[in-house]
């Protein structure tokens, strides 16, 4: 019970280590020590059992051990993501998918499941002042069409407009009301949550995405992540966030609309940013490796 060694519990007993050996295993024999090991998936188990009861949200809780590096700890709850979601899936079914790092990771690890009449719409745009963003966002959204034999629906515009007007007028128009009925009518919706602290950095932080005007109205918005480019507080509100009015994510009460709706996270240093984002209401299924699953429960 001391975690002493058997060298340390021979000089106490002033015995020899032998002696203390044979005591042990006398011991272990007769019942009066016994050794026990826990598998990591138990303690997961109780941890996602946790997170439930905390948060009303199914926790799948990927056991990833703590000296895992950033990067190899986003792959294994990909995988694990990848593989929870499958089930998920089935034929006339609309599913919406942001683009990032985390979805591209898991889009990697898809397992194939043939569906007929189904969509995958991208959830919002990819393009910005440096690229158009269509092959990064456009891989993600093959992968996933592939692997469940779905169409696919691309939304070729920017990730921000420079002017909220331009956003109101586009979104006016036919072709794009077209894709904002598909995300209106989502029956499963798979994202990652955005955070500016993250080791592995989120696509939309890292990839030319905000000015460095944006990110100062991000802080003096107390923004603490986004979901597909929609931003959000830690108390789940995203009303008056100057960025919200340019982005072209869908808005938070449509992402809510969807019967199922799938987090995927890794990392600690996006515990804040999944606060919030369960605090919007934005989750049914959340997938998250064991470390950032302790945090968020003492948090």
């Amino acid at each position: 019970m001391q975690d002493l060694t058997m060298e340390a519990i021979a000089a106490e007993l002033g015995t020899s280590r032998s002696s203390v050996s044979r005591l042990l295993k006398s011991a272990r024999e007769s019942g009066l020590v016994d050794i026990q090991i826990k598998s990591p998936l138990d303690q997961a188990t109780a941890v996602a059992e946790a997170l439930h009861h905390r948060f009303g949200v199914v926790a799948h809780v990927v056991p990833v051990p703590d000296q895992t590096s950033d990067v190899d700890r986003l792959e294994r709850v990909a995988l694990s993501a990848a593989r929870t979601i499958t089930p998920y899936v089935d034929s006339n079914m609309v599913i919406g998918v942001a683009w990032g790092s985390t979805l591209s990771a898991v889009s990697r690890s898809l397992v194939p499941k043939a569906t007929h009449n189904s969509v995958v719409v991208q959830l919002n745009g990819a393009a910005n002042t440096r690229t158009t963003g269509i092959e990064y966002a456009s891989e993600i959204l093959r992968r996933f069409g592939h692997a469940y034999t779905a169409a696919i629906q691309q939304f070729p515009v920017p990730a921000f407009f420079d002017d909220p007007a331009t956003k109101r007028a586009l979104w006016r128009e036919r072709s794009t009301k077209r894709v904002l009925e598909l995300q209106a009518s989502m029956d499963l919706v798979v994202f990652g949550v955005g955070s500016r602290d993250a080791r592995v950095p989120s696509h939309v932080y890292s990839g030319g995405y905000l000015e460095p005007a944006d990110q100062a109205s991000l802080d003096r918005d107390h923004v603490v992540g986004d979901v597909a480019t929609v931003f959000y507080r830690e108390d789940g509100s995203s009303t008056d966030i100057v960025l919200n009015a340019r982005g072209t994510g869908p808005d938070l009460a449509t992402i809510r609309r969807a019967p199922r709706r799938v987090c995927v996270v890794a990392g600690e240093a996006k515990v804040v940013g999944v606060r919030g984002a369960l605090a919007a209401g934005l989750a049914t299924d959340l997938i998250l490796d064991e470390g950032t699953a302790r945090a968020l429960l003492a948090s």
